[in-house]
């Protein structure tokens, strides 16, 4: 398996298994926490959209720090920031101060943290074995995704905020440690992607956000409720969801490294349209929403590896990931932040679940476009997909 020599590539997969083994288990909790704290359905969707909009105000703050002193440092104050964000989230009661500066450490961490992860990824890793290496990073998640949710689930029941939040910045500043045995990327100080070159990838992240406010956000919502706002009936609908999809995310990815991309769209979006029909026919019944939250295990296991694998060799090819991923990961916010003020209005105004949740379809049939055109041709099998993924 030549995808795993890259060692740095396997330290990065380690970091991100046990940050996701965090973000699995408080962070799975972060938006039906914030609802069960009295913060009103549209409310918790103002928060978040308020954390994206801090991201594209913040986000310049990021490049000036990495020119000065390479990537390392900066991903590595951005998982600490991450992990201060859950003592201050177990505080919040309602609308009020805490919250306040629950958006404002989250906007700090968030911003450090994911523009410079995507573009250490995308530097450091290699565009023949890009689906490999991102299958094997989602697959991990996924396994590690199973123990999480039931961990912070019974830790919220039991013990309470104070002690699940607190075990799970424990667990995020334990992430800290494989990047320590990195190299540092350093980034140039005068080297300006154009924005034609992250044009494509900002237009993706923007549809992928807007559909994730939707169907991911939203959602989660309304699966709480519909689970009776139980947080480990919530955990193990999502553990469920983790154990489904924890083992097919490296079989999509070789067959994107062999140039079948284009091959793997019309599953991978039909899983996401599945995930989507299921969730909108889920509120309200519990079989049926911890069935349609499992769905998205699907959407894991076939879709992120395709879009990401795109992204992450479009990055590396431009010549600063970091500038490209800054240009997308504003894209991410500005769709994110429109879904979700669509959402927290829909909620507010008592529109259908059902209906709004349906909404996420606009953001999947503009990524089906993206993604249709950015493949390109499928290359012969065993020429790699490097060519193939991102034309």
């Amino acid at each position: 398996m030549a995808f795993f020599r890259n060692n740095t590539v396997n330290l990065l997969n380690l970091h991100y298994g046990v940050h996701a083994l965090a973000l699995s288990g408080g962070g799975a909790f972060f938006t039906v926490f914030l609802l069960q704290a009295h913060v009103p359905a549209p409310g918790v969707m103002l928060a978040i959209a308020a954390i994206m909009t801090g991201r594209l105000v913040f986000r310049p703050v990021v490049l000036a720090l990495a020119k000065a002193g390479g990537l390392k440092p900066v991903l590595l104050s951005g998982t600490i920031f991450t992990a201060a964000e859950f003592p201050v989230l177990a505080q919040v009661h309602g609308v009020g101060p805490q919250l306040y500066a629950l958006c404002a450490v989250a906007t700090v961490g968030d911003t450090l943290y994911w523009t410079c992860y995507h573009a250490y990824f995308a530097a450091l890793g290699d565009a023949e074995h890009r689906g490999h290496q991102v299958g094997a990073r989602e697959a991990l998640a996924a396994l590690v995704g199973v123990v999480g949710p039931l961990a912070g689930g019974w830790a919220l029941a039991s013990l309470g905020p104070q002690v699940a939040f607190g075990a799970t910045a424990v667990v995020l500043l334990t992430a800290a440690l494989p990047i320590l045995f990195t190299p540092n990327v350093p980034v140039a100080r005068e080297r300006p992607v154009r924005l034609k070159d992250a044009w494509t990838g900002l237009m993706m992240c923007a549809a992928d956000s807007w559909a994730g406010a939707f169907y991911g956000i939203a959602w989660q919502i309304a699966l709480f409720m519909t689970l009776g706002r139980s947080f480990t009936a919530f955990g193990g609908a999502v553990a469920l969801a983790a154990f489904v999809g924890a083992f097919c995310g490296m079989l999509v990815g070789r067959g994107i490294d062999r140039g079948q991309g284009r091959r793997a769209i019309v599953p991978a979006l039909g899983a996401v349209v599945l995930c989507v029909g299921l969730r909108a026919l889920g509120y309200g019944s519990p079989l049926l929403a911890v069935i349609a939250n499992a769905s998205m295990a699907l959407v894991g296991a076939l879709y992120q590896p395709l879009v990401m694998t795109l992204v992450y060799n479009q990055a590396q090819r431009s010549g600063c990931p970091l500038r490209y991923h800054i240009a997308t990961e504003a894209g991410w916010d500005i769709g994110g932040v429109a879904g979700l003020l669509v959402a927290a209005a829909m909620f507010a105004l008592g529109v259908p679940v059902w209906s709004t949740i349906l909404m996420a379809l606009a953001g999947t049939a503009a990524m089906g476009a993206l993604l249709w055109r950015s493949y390109g041709t499928p290359l012969p099998e065993g020429e790699g997909g490097a060519r193939a993924a991102g034309g």
